[in-house]
């Protein structure tokens, strides 16, 4: 098996597309876990640094994943692989 196949593998992509979803859901998640609880931090200063911090962090994350996600687009298409995604077919009876 060469990288090629094992990059065009369906078993490597039907894990990797699920667990990117998730990564992508859970730092939009943490970002807005963030902005709630700055907004309900008021006055007080130790909350609203730390409502900062998850803000910061959830930012970066989807930075990265997104930089990532064009890193690896970009590397599909110099070397000629495949970077559609396979979806499962949908069931019709």
């Amino acid at each position: 098996m060469n990288f090629k196949t094992l990059i065009e593998s369906k078993i490597i992509v039907g894990i990797l597309n699920p667990a990117m979803d998730l990564l992508i859901a859970a730092a939009v998640i943490l970002f807005l876990y963030g902005v709630i609880k700055y907004v309900s931090g008021g006055d007080d200063e130790a909350k609203r640094k730390e409502a900062k911090n998850y803000i910061v962090y959830g930012i970066i994350g989807l930075f990265v994943m997104v930089s990532v996600w064009g890193l690896v687009n970009l590397l599909a298409g110099t070397f000629s692989l495949n970077p559609a995604i396979p979806r499962p077919a949908t069931y019709t009876p």
